[in-house]
């Protein structure tokens, strides 16, 4: 006997949470998503999205959305140079329709705020400020039982966990996956646009990068990635002046003139990077996590957003495909462990890819750099084709 799922509870509303929970809704589900935070708010850096993922948002019926609000990368070009400012190599992303641009750069704010509305447009139900105390799955058959920190009760017929690196959900499925340092820290701030800047910069220095991308049609943001094995926290009130000095050695280009803008006003972040390693089953009976709080992964191949929103949209098409072809032998919670394995496979390409992109960036010797870089002007655009075609053969 299979299950009918009718009610559907989303925990987080970050990018794979939003995503399911209008995926879901568009079905004619119920759905319910469950956020800690008493409203949604996100910082104001920017993100960019890539074909593959922009195809996935307007599944959800927000592309047109974005690139309203964001910012289409001219040329679907990535511009390369050394950190004194010289070209290295330029790059171009592949669509995958001639509607969807091959990058897209956008505040993270206003992606959210997309997301969000049309959640509101579908009647999705919030609950806000409350994070889920218990669950109980009696059968394969019953619906969940939860009860929310709040002292609410509910019942559900699948729970999707979306919270993130450091998921609740995850340690009630696996209680032994913890986040993993990677060695990287990330800086991000955010610029006034000038007009000349219209595509995706990147400067490569010695152990370190830095990227440049428009998000809207006045601002950009500056992100650097620095090895930091210690991880030793900076003071907030002076986190320009560490800025700074961590990219110093760019002299030449548009971060040499971005750095010099930095000041206390000026907003920027840092993280430490994280990376999530899950194997499947992603699930526990009709409990399941996706986005970060599966496969966390480093930012060089920019390609966490996009497998977040494809975890969403490819959950609730398997879901369609098991309501729309009925076998009395087979449970909801096994399709879940196939949807499991066959993202895990994807997800753990792009972590390995962008690890070793990153791994790469961070060569520590003048000399090879030069190699790097000269290794990049041979085999950059081979090996972007290649890896979007890797990505379509998992699709």
């Amino acid at each position: 006997m299979t299950h009918q799922v009718d009610r559907i509870l989303v925990v987080g509303a970050g990018i794979a949470g939003c995503s399911a929970a209008i995926a879901f809704s568009q079905m004619g589900k119920k759905v319910t998503i469950l956020e800690k935070a008493k409203e949604i708010q996100f910082n104001s850096s920017g993100i960019f999205i890539y074909s593959n993922g922009l195809a996935h948002f307007k599944k959800l019926g927000v592309l047109s959305a974005l690139i309203a609000n964001g910012f289409e990368i001219e040329q679907d070009e990535n511009q390369y140079f050394t950190h004194t400012g010289e070209t290295i190599v330029n790059t171009h992303y592949p669509r995958m329709q001639p509607d969807i641009p091959g990058i897209l750069g956008i505040k993270r704010a206003e992606l959210h705020r997309v997301l969000v509305e049309r959640m509101q447009e579908l009647g999705i139900e919030f609950e806000m400020g409350t994070t889920l105390e218990t669950l109980h799955e009696i059968d394969s058959i019953q619906p969940i039982q939860v009860e929310y920190s709040n002292g609410k009760t509910a019942t559900f017929d699948l729970i999707v966990g979306a919270d993130g690196v450091r998921s609740h959900i995850r340690n009630f499925i696996n209680p032994e996956i913890e986040p993993t340092y990677t060695g990287f820290c990330v800086w991000r701030s955010v610029h006034q646009r000038p007009k000349h800047v219209t595509k995706k910069i990147m400067q490569m220095g010695v152990g370190k990068r830095v990227g440049i991308l428009p998000i809207s049609h006045d601002k950009m943001y500056m992100f650097g990635t620095v090895v930091d094995t210690d991880k030793v926290w900076k003071p907030k009130e002076q986190w320009h002046q560490y800025m700074r000095h961590e990219f110093s050695d760019f002299t030449g280009g548009e971060v040499a003139r971005l750095l010099e803008e930095l000041n206390p006003a000026t907003d920027i972040l840092y993280t430490a990077v994280e990376e999530i390693h899950m194997p499947p089953p992603w699930n526990k009976g009709r409990t399941i996590i996706i986005g970060d709080a599966a496969h966390a992964s480093t930012p060089f191949m920019g390609q966490g957003g996009t497998m977040a929103v494809q975890d969403a949209v490819e959950l609730s098409e398997m879901l369609q495909h098991f309501e729309n072809n009925p076998d009395a032998d087979t449970q909801l919670e096994q399709k879940l462990q196939e949807f499991s394995e066959k993202r895990y496979a994807m997800c753990k390409f792009v972590q390995d890819v962008s690890r070793s992109v990153g791994q790469s960036g961070a060569t520590e010797s003048l000399q090879d750099c030069q190699i790097r870089n000269a290794n990049m002007l041979k085999y950059s655009q081979s090996k972007v084709d290649e890896f979007y075609g890797k990505l379509s053969e998992f699709s």
